[in-house]
């Protein structure tokens, strides 16, 4: 199951498949960071996915 590598919680796969980097590590979740910040995250990886 994926954890938070931040606050090591669980999250869901959904989550992970979402906000995972590179090497599947969810750096943050919503219990330990901000929902701006994994928006944020988000927008940069739709950006550098492309079109």
């Amino acid at each position: 199951m994926p954890n938070c590598e931040h606050c090591h919680g669980h999250v869901s796969e959904r989550f992970a498949q979402v906000f995972a980097d590179e090497h599947d590590r969810v750096l943050a979740c919503p219990n330990c960071a901000a929902n701006a910040g994994i928006a944020e995250v988000a927008r940069e990886r739709a950006r550098a996915r492309g079109p």
